[in-house]
């Protein structure tokens, strides 16, 4: 291990998929819609279509619950070709409201692990995530682990400049930082970019568009086990 490792003051934690289960709530939603959508198209047409809406909104609308069930109601129009009736709007718009409150339960050594580093009192536990503000606050206050988080940022996208904007509001240095998350293209190749540490912690579903090829590097650390960033941060 690096001994620079030690000098670390700020441990950033991404949210979904990271600190709680949530593409798996997306992947359901998807699978409910596929079905709603028989009609009209294959659950693979669906499917395809919605990925592709999902992709050419994203500079518009971000990311996000919110962001989805527009993209989610948009490629139903679209395969349906216009012929959807009030009704499986309806349902469709109850399939977005429930991504608001599933029930953000903590990942197993999440909570154990967040104390043991909060006590500790070495370093700063922030929540940096990217979506829409009100959804990400609600999601962390349902989870139980806010008491843990001395604050939490939330981007509409994680980007090099946003990773080095964090550090600056932090009053630290990005080689004082550490970003912990499950997406690669996300939390771990813009913060490297950033100056940063990394630790990829890998979820067992992924999001299409969060897919990349992974690397080494000096600065990162991949873990099985959330309990393993004792050791790491020890």
């Amino acid at each position: 291990m690096n001994k620079k490792w030690n000098d670390i003051r700020v441990v950033a934690f991404d949210a979904d998929d990271t600190l709680w289960d949530c593409q798996s709530w997306f992947d359901d939603v998807e699978r409910k819609c596929c079905e709603l959508l028989k009609p009209w198209a294959t659950p693979r047409e669906v499917s395809e279509g919605l990925f592709d809406t999902e992709r050419r909104n994203l500079s518009l609308t971000g990311y996000g619950t919110k962001a989805f069930t527009l993209s989610l109601i948009e490629n139903a129009v679209r395969v349906s070709h216009e012929q959807l009736t009030g009704d499986v709007v309806r349902q469709l718009l109850e399939l977005g409201r429930e991504l608001l409150l599933f029930p953000t339960t903590p990942l197993p050594e999440v909570a154990e692990t967040l104390e043991q580093l909060s006590l500790s009192r070495r370093y700063q536990l922030v929540v940096f995530t990217k979506g829409e503000l009100l959804d990400q606050q609600n999601k962390l206050r349902r989870s139980g682990l806010e008491q843990y988080f001395a604050r939490m940022e939330t981007v509409s996208n994680k980007t090099v400049e946003e990773y080095q904007r964090l550090c600056e509001n932090l009053g630290v240095a990005p080689e004082q930082t550490v970003m912990v998350g499950n997406s690669f293209r996300s939390d771990v190749i813009p913060a490297l970019a950033a100056g940063a540490y990394a630790v990829h912690i890998p979820y067992h579903v992924v999001w299409e568009l969060e897919k990349i090829e992974e690397f080494p590097h000096e600065r990162l650390q991949k873990i099985s086990h959330f309990n393993e960033l004792l050791s790491i941060l020890a």
